[in-house]
């Protein structure tokens, strides 16, 4: 007798996964308790719905074709129906007002860039080595420190970055982060299940081959975890979101914040114009008075190819991964039946076979299963989105030395040429290919740049003001 495998088989095999239990005679009690607890965790009932569900891209194909630009801003522009400084002056009462918290996804690991540790902690200062997470993290200290609030850090991890980062960022001091403000959580996962079977497949004889279930697991985890409703104890009513891997994010920007709640916007996203077609990005697009993300791999070339009668894309606002959202509207969305979908993804997964031996696939053999926080858009009322400048707001870190873009090389450099600018319009000579770096410590824009008093020597060398 031996309830405990009564109790699982009672659980797998009406959904015909029984093959979870196969190494169970092999494994000691501890084990046994660990594979019960990955078990009784899964929804087989959503499994089988969502393998079982036809491929969405046709459906997404033809919402593309219907899609129409975006109601839109420009950062800075003038020409706004939101004059630049009235939107920036509304930011930063908001902010003084302490309604902004700020939501750091952090879940990557570094394996595209060959670092074996989470992402955030790969050093990408060009003069001063700083990690990422000690970039942001410092933006997030100085931004609280210029407007006089103490502003909540939410940083959402993943299961495989979660104990390192939090050690890394205890052994640093959280960069000088009062820890009373700051709440690290980790999101949910799901199973990988076979492509051609739907069987969950086992990545070892105790434990349930399980990935992060995306980007849009942050909803769910941000309300399991209780930081939603510490952000509500708080006052804090809109959250300004982005990703770890982009150095260049302004964090808590006035402005964008300013057209956020001029336009009563539940949900506003950052946007760069895109240069090509085709570019490999997000496309944000209006259908039916509701904004979507459309996929680029989803996105019609002859859609994609529309001009406007100007010659310019009609289809042009790239996503960055930068969003303004309404608590308020998070929580309606978390009570919201059905919640965020969930999206395949064909992957590569390592798993046992009948055997016992492990399998490392060469091509695509799984389904994996994700969830994204842009399909919170079609929901929200009033969504519009910001146009950026993306050599002033989009670095991200993706690829290896060697790629052909998105590089430490190609970010640092990116910074470097930020920076350099910042320098010059505050009256400095620069070279060119001096390596520069200004800690956000030290100022957070050029326009704060201007107010410290230096001695205005030329830039010859390689140079961190911090």
């Amino acid at each position: 007798m031996d309830p405990l495998k009564d109790e699982l088989l009672a659980l797998v095999v009406p959904h015909g996964q029984a093959q979870l239990l196969r190494f169970w005679d092999s494994l000691d009690p501890a084990r046994r308790e660990s594979l019960a607890g990955e078990i009784r965790s899964i929804d087989f009932g959503l499994l089988a719905d969502l393998f079982g569900r036809a491929d969405s891209k046709e459906a997404m194909r033809a919402l593309a074709a219907r899609g129409t630009s975006p109601p839109s801003f420009a950062l800075g522009d003038a020409r706004n129906r939101i004059a630049p400084e009235v939107a920036r002056q509304r930011g930063v009462e908001a902010l003084r007002a302490g309604h902004v918290g700020v939501m750091l996804v952090a879940g990557g690991q570094g394996t595209r860039l060959g670092f074996k540790h989470p992402k955030g902690m790969f050093p990408i200062g060009p003069v001063s080595g700083k990690s990422l997470f000690q970039i942001h993290f410092e933006k997030v200290c100085a931004t609280s420190h210029r407007y006089g609030v103490r502003i909540p850090l939410y940083v959402m991890t993943s299961p495989e970055t979660h104990e390192e980062t939090a050690a890394y960022l205890r052994q640093q001091g959280h960069f000088g982060f009062p820890v009373e403000d700051l709440r690290i959580f980790c999101q949910g996962t799901m199973p990988a299940v076979d492509a051609r079977t739907g069987k969950v497949l086992l990545a070892a004889a105790d434990h349930v081959a399980l990935s992060p279930d995306g980007h849009g697991g942050m909803l769910a985890a941000f309300a399991r975890s209780g930081a939603m409703a510490d952000a509500g104890q708080r006052g804090a009513r809109h959250l300004f979101y982005f990703q770890i891997d982009n150095p260049l994010v302004s964090v808590c920007d006035p402005e964008f914040l300013g057209y956020h709640l001029l336009s009563g916007s539940e949900f506003t996203s950052q946007v760069v114009r895109k240069k090509e077609p085709l570019e490999k990005v997000g496309n944000v697009v209006e259908v039916d008075g509701r904004l979507y993300v459309i996929e680029y791999s989803d996105l019609p070339d002859d859609v994609a190819a529309r001009r406007t009668a100007e010659g310019s894309l009609d289809i042009w606002a790239g996503s960055i991964a930068v969003h303004a959202m309404e608590v308020s509207f998070l929580k309606r969305m978390v009570e919201a039946a059905g919640g965020l979908p969930f999206h395949r993804a064909s992957k590569k997964v390592a798993h046992l076979d009948d055997q016992g031996n492990r399998v490392e696939p060469t091509k695509p053999n799984a389904v994996k299963f994700e969830r994204f926080i842009f399909d919170l858009m079609p929901s929200a009322q009033g969504a519009i989105v910001v146009e950026v400048d993306a050599a002033r707001h989009f670095a991200p870190l993706k690829n290896a030395s060697g790629q052909p873009s998105d590089t430490p090389e190609s970010v640092k450099a990116q910074l470097c040429a930020l920076h350099r600018e910042w320098l010059r319009r505050a009256g400095f000579d620069v070279a060119d290919d001096a390596p520069v770096e200004i800690s956000p410590r030290f100022a957070l824009d050029a326009e704060e740049l201007g107010t410290r008093i230096l001695a205005k020597k030329p830039i010859t060398k390689a140079t961190y003001l911090g």
